[in-house]
């Protein structure tokens, strides 16, 4: 069963870290990509550019139309993603609980089945 694991990260929280506590992060994510990747369960990940790079178009009677910016004002954004191929939901929940993020106050590491695929 695949699992997305979904990384919501607020700015101001990293800006309070130090700069050896960002590099924790950073150098954790890695130590992380190798135990999925030694493991088999790694399918794939994505790091997202910040909201202020954001487009969102809408649609309105047919005429497209473009602004920048976040769809939603909020503290967190999406920053990424990794997508798992696991036994379970608590390997998935394991697995999410090395991601460095999820022992930092005000961050968190999001779990969820994938219920649908397409062209993977």
């Amino acid at each position: 069963m695949k699992y997305l694991v979904v990384l919501n990260i607020n700015p101001d929280v990293l800006n309070a870290l130090t700069e050896a506590e960002q590099q924790a992060i950073f150098s954790g994510h890695e130590k992380f990509l190798q135990v999925v990747q030694e493991s088999g369960e790694f399918h794939s990940t994505v790091a997202l550019a910040e909201p202020a790079k954001t487009s969102v178009v809408k649609v309105r009677d047919g005429v497209p139309a473009v602004t920048d910016g976040p769809f939603l004002e909020a503290k967190e954004f999406l920053a990424g993603y990794y997508l798992l191929d696991c036994a379970s939901p608590e390997r998935a929940q394991e697995l999410a609980a090395m991601i460095p993020d999820a022992s930092v106050e005000g961050l968190g590491v999001e779990v969820r089945e994938v219920i649908h695929e397409l062209g993977l």
